[in-house]
């Protein structure tokens, strides 16, 4: 991975969290992802975090594959796709950079369809139901991994 001191994450969002902010704010919180990036970048200055948000699943496989040999970790929520897509998961597996699974809302005490998570088993570990908080703790796991 990285070896010039400064440590390179990534922040790979799936479907609808651009929306984060204005969508089902009892949910998913009324900040914005943006502001909250901006809180992240500045108390992690020895952390080049990079920011990527897609609704399109072969877009997210792609930027996996981009920053998977190259970056110290991945922070990723899913959102939908983490319920469905095994492509995603093979993408994640694929890598070498060590990926934590994050989501905003804790997704065992919704609907029985997001109990299930195809991401889980081949991500580091995994983070829920902290709201946006959530990326910072999966940014924190990233920096105490020692592998």
């Amino acid at each position: 991975m990285n070896n010039e001191g400064v440590k390179k994450i990534l922040i790979l969002n799936g479907p609808n969290l651009n929306l984060v902010g204005m969508r089902e704010p009892a949910i998913y919180g009324e900040e914005t992802f943006e502001n909250y990036l901006e809180y992240l970048s500045g108390k992690y200055k020895c952390v080049n975090i990079e920011y990527f948000q897609s609704n399109i699943e072969g877009v997210l496989i792609d930027k996996i594959h981009e920053v998977g040999y190259t970056y110290d970790g991945i922070v990723l929520n899913a959102g939908g796709y983490t319920h469905t897509s095994v492509a995603i998961a093979d993408a994640v597996a694929a890598v070498a950079a060590p990926v934590v699974e994050v989501h905003i809302s804790n997704t065992a005490a919704r609907e029985a369809f997001r109990h299930c998570s195809f991401l889980s088993p081949v991500c580091m570990g995994t983070i829920t139901g902290f709201g946006l908080n959530s990326y910072e703790l999966g940014i924190q796991a990233l920096l105490a991994n020692r592998e």
